[in-house]
């Protein structure tokens, strides 16, 4: 798949620049950010990109930012060396979980270790959204459970539900690029019991979990929760991230009307994780 890289431009000095410009490309189809001295880069299948829609997404930018950017169209080529050339380093969760690359030498042994080689797919751990997700896992009891991973990136909670005992998996992405490295990922951590999907929400009917895992942005989950909701039993739980603290109260009335209670909500540098579980 044939990438384009839009390279933003802006008063770095503005701490919330970067992360509420992501989100919002996060919108229009954008998948992968780099953080650079001068700004944001972004990347989109070339296929989605829309200049006229990234020209009104920059208009609409809530605060009086001065934002600029060039286009540049993407060579296929070796993502890993890529992330590598980014300074994708090890990275360390509660102490007990490592996520670093196949490239990477001389990691400290913890008890689960995980290697990601995430080409342009999102989920190194690095993110927020992310560290946030894979440290509710760490305090799952997940033996024998049924998960779902919604838009599963690389597969990372996927690899590390199954690495904790979780019985049937599922990981599902709208991307190809996504599932193609999943299953890489999959295969380099030699976990078994994880089913990879292409698509979105409506490959959801009719199938169960016990455990849905949703790590997207907020405007899929508000429109998919009630997919998630359906694939849920009473008792079921949800955890839901990719948003800022601030869309907790719009994700909680959401998941009320479909018969969710939040249980508790979490934050790391105003982005969020929710446990929900299903009472009805």
């Amino acid at each position: 798949m044939k990438y384009t890289a839009i390279h933003f431009t802006f008063d770095t000095s503005v701490e919330y620049t970067a992360d509420i410009l992501a989100s919002m490309l996060g919108d229009t189809g954008f998948e992968s950010f780099v953080n650079t001295d001068k700004g944001l880069d972004a990347y989109i299948p070339s296929k989605l990109y829309d200049e006229n829609v990234l020209k009104v997404t920059l208009e609409n930018f809530p605060f009086p930012e001065q934002i600029d950017f060039e286009k540049e169209e993407m060579e296929d080529k070796n993502w890993n060396e890529e992330w590598e050339k980014y300074f994708f380093e090890p990275i360390i969760i509660n102490d007990e979980c490592i996520i670093h690359s196949s490239f990477h030498k001389d990691i400290p042994q913890l008890k689960y270790d995980i290697i990601i080689d995430p080409k342009m797919a999102f989920g190194t751990g690095h993110h927020e959204t992310t560290s946030l997700m894979i440290g509710e896992i760490l305090n799952m009891d997940l033996a024998g459970k049924s998960v779902l991973d919604m838009g599963c990136g690389t597969s990372v909670l996927a690899i590390l539900a199954a690495m904790r005992g979780a019985g049937v998996l599922t990981a599902i992405d709208i991307d190809d690029w996504c599932v193609d490295n999943s299953l890489e990922n999959i295969q380099l951590n030699n976990v078994s019991g994880i089913e990879v999907l292409l698509g979105g929400a409506e490959l959801l009917e009719g199938l169960r979990f016990d455990i849905v895992l949703a790590n997207i942005n907020r405007n899929i989950l508000l429109n998919d929760m009630q997919s998630y909701a359906n694939t849920l039993p009473a008792g079921g739980e949800l955890y839901m991230s990719g948003f800022y603290t601030e869309d907790v109260p719009v994700i909680e009335t959401k998941a009320r009307e479909l018969g969710f209670e939040l249980l508790y909500s979490k934050q790391k540098n105003n982005w969020a994780v929710v446990r929900m579980l299903k009472k009805y």
